[in-house]
């Protein structure tokens, strides 16, 4: 009877952990730079390449950053949410237009509209990784004192805004 105790409890241990995993939506990768100052940076923007832009541009204020290309068929999906959440001015939007050719990536906004107050041009990516950018889209939430508050990866759809993000909004703008 002993001899059975031990594989029983490996296999239970082991049923235990694989049920407490299938709870876990697999779309929702937490981020260990969630509640961490945002990665520093100094980019061009998108539209003008003599003029850039800095993490420390942005302290004092809630801002979105939202990781974007014009290559990225995910992105298609999303811009016209971000598009119309732009017009509703709850929070400055920012793009960090991600491993893109700059012409493309001004012709998408001249295209589809522009939902950024400015788009930063990250054309080798070093930023996005610093990030910890895999993949596009992905949108961060930073809060007044440039601390990461929340990470969306894949697109930002009405239900995402309604159920996570408007309400972290209406938290961090007290």
């Amino acid at each position: 009877m002993k001899r059975f105790l031990l594989p029983l409890g490996i296999f239970l241990a082991l049923a235990v952990f694989l049920g407490l995993g299938l709870k876990h939506d697999p779309r929702e990768v937490p981020s260990p730079l969630i509640g961490k100052p945002a990665p520093t940076f100094n980019l061009p923007t998108l539209a003008d390449a003599q003029r850039s832009l800095r993490k420390e541009d942005m302290l004092g204020k809630v801002w979105m950053l939202n990781v974007w290309a014009s290559w990225c068929g995910a992105c298609r999906e999303e811009h016209p949410v971000l598009v119309e959440f732009a017009q509703r001015k709850l929070v400055p939007i920012y793009g960090l237009n991600y491993k893109d050719e700059r012409p493309d990536g001004q012709a998408w906004l001249r295209e589809g509209g522009n939902p950024y107050v400015e788009s930063l041009f990250d054309q080798d990516g070093r930023v996005g990784i610093d990030f910890g950018v895999y993949g596009v889209p992905e949108t961060f939430i930073i809060d007044q004192q440039g601390v990461i508050r929340y990470k969306q990866i894949g697109p930002i759809t009405p239900e995402v805004l309604r159920d996570k993000i408007e309400p972290l909004l209406r938290q961090l703008n007290g």
